[in-house]
């Protein structure tokens, strides 16, 4: 294998619709994941103008080798890992770039279990495609047949709402479903549950998905949605950003303490920890301490959340982002953090300007710089003795973080300080020693 690129990356497989994501590479790839198979497929997608084609394309390729395709068309990616793992399917298979723009696709896999799939499977995957021709072809008889899920939403959307012990009749609500996967299901879920809601970004028209709204640009919603909770989804529905009351953006990290603080205080916190990735804000990681909660930080990407919840039998782990895992250890979806993070605010009584204060977000700057070559970080010894100097005069009032970008030719520098233009100030000296080094 050497070291060439993987196929798969932390959350499955992007590249520019029709382009580098073609009907004829996700008809090879589905052929080639089908071969490692003896069981049905189910297949979801988002609102994407090229989802239905790269669905199409992997529903042939299955059947191609005689594995039998289950449509559940347009769905939530959470819906699609709760249908792979309450139905026989063998993999769950999400035709998504998530919260990217609407010109990027995406694959990505689940097994049985609703979780992604391990590394080594995903490696027979790909070294089964990259084998290529000739593959197997089954005979008239054998030829994989389609059938849909017709309920599949409302399934889903049954399964969401069992998770919350209150109704939510008086309760108001603002959602920004990003024009993608959840455009039916988030509002479908919260008028079911009882709630009266005012849906934004609801009309998918193949293009705007992700476009100025969702969970990526939180600051949509914050303008429109001021004395009421706000709720954000990206594209795909695995992310969720909540807007308090007064209109301001809670993330991930914030969403995390408030659940990670009500689970331990009901007993439900299992582990008396909860996982991470290295952006994990200061303000977030000063407030578990403070609570007695351990924190296990793992490398970014949910995967690795997931990974470390899996070893250590977490039920709660996430990302700043929005993506945030529970006790079922399959993967982030955002219709279920909403319905956990009400039944905080019904059972406490509280709104989420108050529970919010549970941390102090301290000012975060990232910076990204475009370098030569990202393997050449680890030896950039200006650029080290510069972070070293930067965590010696900041001391317990923020931290530097230095990373290479997993897929492209960047450095990214985060910086958290007191101050947002102490945060700016420092991050800026050492995007020029970056630079000046690496680029």
């Amino acid at each position: 294998m050497g070291d060439r690129p993987r196929l798969f990356g932390t959350d499955g497989i992007r590249g520019k619709a029709n382009t580098e994501l073609t009907p004829a590479f996700a008809m090879d790839l589905a052929k080639a994941a089908g071969e490692t198979i003896d069981g049905s497929v189910l297949i979801g997608r988002d609102t994407r103008r090229s989802s239905p084609m790269l669905a199409a394309a992997l529903h042939s390729g299955f059947n191609a080798v005689g594995i039998d395709t289950v449509d559940v068309g347009v769905l939530p990616t959470g819906g699609v890992s709760y249908l792979t793992r309450t139905t026989d399917a063998w993999y769950g298979v999400v035709v998504s770039a998530s919260h990217n723009p609407a010109e990027d696709n995406g694959i990505k896999f689940f097994g049985s279990n609703g979780s992604k799939l391990s590394d080594e499977r995903e490696l027979m995957v790909e070294n089964r495609y990259l084998q290529g021709e000739p593959w197997k072809k089954a005979s008239a008889d054998l030829i994989g047949l389609q059938r849909e899920i017709e309920d599949a939403q409302d399934r889903y959307v049954a399964y969401v709402a069992s998770l919350l012990p209150y109704s939510l009749k008086g309760f108001e609500l603002a959602l920004d479903c990003a024009n993608g996967s959840a455009f039916l299901a988030a509002p479908d879920l919260f008028e079911g549950l009882g709630a009266s809601v005012d849906v934004f970004c609801a009309e998918p028209n193949g293009t705007n998905i992700n476009d100025g709204c969702g969970a990526t640009r939180p600051e949509f919603l914050a303008r429109r949605s001021k004395g009421v909770l706000g709720l954000c989804f990206d594209g795909d529905a695995d992310r969720m950003i909540a807007i308090d009351e007064d209109g301001t953006p809670a993330n991930g990290d914030v969403v995390l303490a408030i659940l990670a603080s009500y689970l331990k205080e009901n007993g439900r916190l299992d582990g008396d920890a909860v996982a991470v990735t290295s952006m994990a804000n200061l303000g977030f990681r000063r407030a578990m301490e403070g609570l007695g909660i351990e924190l296990i930080e793992t490398a970014v990407g949910d995967r690795y959340v997931l990974d470390a919840m899996m070893e250590r039998r977490l039920s709660l782990g996430g990302e700043q982002s929005g993506h945030v895992i529970f006790e079922d250890r399959t993967t982030g979806d955002g219709l279920v953090t909403a319905v956990r993070l009400l039944e905080v605010l019904m059972s406490t009584g509280k709104p989420l300007t108050e529970l919010r204060t549970i941390m102090t977000e301290y000012p975060q700057v990232i910076r990204n710089v475009r370098v030569r070559a990202r393997e050449e970080l680890a030896g950039a010894d200006s650029l080290w003795a510069a972070v070293a100097a930067a965590e010696a005069d900041l001391g317990d009032d923020g931290r530097v973080l230095v990373r290479a970008s997993g897929t492209e030719p960047l450095v990214r520098v985060m910086v958290e300080a007191d101050t947002a233009l102490r945060a700016a100030t420092v991050a800026d000296e050492l995007v020029d020693v970056a630079r000046a080094e690496l680029g």
